[in-house]
């Protein structure tokens, strides 16, 4: 359940000019971002920034050290890009050296976990970014890194034990390891990668932005963030605006923060999604999202406004919205209806709200290091929140809710609605 939060098929677009940079601040390979180009050109962006297909010419994106990056996953989506006419899409993104690499060890680790749930998985994308994390802080010395790729014997023993690390696991949870791929030859992949980027260090984001404004492109709905998510159903990564926010204030410059929200709720694999109604999939179908092998079914269900200050509350708010999928109401037929409030089973009202959660740190599920007690506690918490919200039984209000409206609700001035997936189809209500 993604809100408010950077995605979907909204044009990314620099509010005051045009953008220096995207910049990805949160989870990796995972994200999923829907761009379709005014002349029909369709991608889905992952860690490529959305800026690449922007109409004046791809917009640079750089890769923080607060990202999981994918070397492989990168080039697959690099040569897509090419096929769309991005000339060398590589040179355009540089990456922080720091930042910690998801590899097919990681991935199969993530897979093998997932599959041993069984019933109760978690929803996982299957794609390691969770694995990368935990494993970095089990063994920070042993975790691989972007920069790793520019030292071929330090990446070597590092893929090494991780490899090691997975055949542990796989006995330890009874699965066929399957052998991963060649060291050698993942290793001079890794190598072929770092000569077709630009490798960075910590000086560079700074410098960037004090050149050219920057566009913070997310990665999942603040409703899945590893602390204000409902767990088990969230993913390794902070999604809230606090990253990016960390990194400004790093650099010492300051941030307009736009919340993005669909004039329906939808939910891309396992958890709480209580407004769900089966019924609004036939009528509002998903070009670009389905079923996933790994994450599972695309959900779908009506407005929920009682999650949106929910999540509203727990990124510290929004200085502008922007509502998409505003040409749905037609499509819905009448069906669409907004939440404003849940009950539990026995018709009480059932109330939610941000604890405080411990800061900054990644909650471990399953834990690979002991969390503290007021961790395990904050936790504990979330997943109580995630059992009630599984059984809640949504406040329904006839009616489909006018972005204007929705903005009302939630307290937050509008700044765009889009009734289509490109820029083209974006009305503009409020000032850049």
């Amino acid at each position: 359940m993604g809100s408010p939060g950077m995605g979907d098929t909204a044009d990314l677009r620099c509010p005051r000019g045009r953008s220096g940079a995207v910049v990805r601040a949160n989870g990796g390979a995972q994200a999923a971002h829907n761009v379709v180009a005014p002349d029909g050109r369709h991608h889905t962006f992952s860690q490529f920034g959305a800026g690449t297909l922007a109409p004046g010419g791809p917009v640079p994106t750089h890769l923080s050290r607060l990202m999981v990056v994918d070397p492989f996953a990168l080039a697959a989506e690099g040569a897509h890009l090419e096929s769309l006419g991005v000339a060398d899409p590589f040179a355009l993104v540089t990456a922080d050296a720091r930042a910690l690499i998801a590899t097919p060890w990681h991935q199969e680790a993530n897979r093998v976990r997932e599959t041993a749930r069984g019933r109760d998985r978690h929803g996982s994308c299957g794609m390691g970014v969770g694995e990368a994390t935990a494993y970095a802080l089990a063994r920070p010395g042993d975790a691989p890194t972007v920069g790793d790729c520019l030292r071929p014997a330090v990446l070597r023993r590092k893929l090494h034990r991780l490899a090691d690390h997975l055949e542990a696991l796989c006995r330890e949870l009874g699965a066929d390891a399957g052998g991963g791929p060649d060291v050698e030859e993942c290793a001079a992949a890794y190598g072929a990668f770092a000569r077709r980027i630009g490798i960075v260090d910590e000086a560079y984001l700074p410098g960037l932005l004090s050149r050219s404004p920057v566009v913070f492109e997310g990665a999942q709905g603040v409703l899945l963030d590893e602390w204000h998510g409902f767990h088990p159903h969230t993913t390794w990564s902070t999604t809230t605006t606090a990253n990016p926010l960390a990194l400004l204030a790093e650099a010492g410059a300051g941030a307009r923060r736009i919340g993005v929200v669909r004039t329906y709720t939808t939910r891309h694999g396992a958890g709480p999604l209580p407004t769900e109604d089966p019924g609004l999939a036939a009528v509002l179908p998903e070009r670009h999202n389905g079923t996933h092998p790994w994450q599972g079914a695309f959900r779908t269900g009506h407005l929920d406004l009682a999650a949106h200050q929910y999540a509203l509350a727990a990124t510290g708010g929004v200085d502008s919205l922007v509502v998409t999928h505003a040409d749905t109401a037609a499509a819905a037929g009448g069906r669409l209806r907004r939440c404003t409030g849940y009950t539990d089973p026995a018709g009480r009202p059932l109330e939610i709200a941000p604890g405080d959660a411990p800061a900054p740190s990644h909650p471990l599920h399953p834990s690979p290091a002991p969390l503290d007690a007021r961790a395990q506690a904050h936790l504990h918490r979330q997943a109580a929140l995630a059992d009630a919200l599984a059984t809640a039984r949504p406040v329904l209000a006839d009616g489909p809710t006018p972005p204007e409206a929705i903005a009302e609700a939630l307290g937050t001035p509008l700044e765009a609605v889009f009734s289509g997936p490109t820029r083209a189809d974006a009305r503009i209500t409020a000032p850049a």
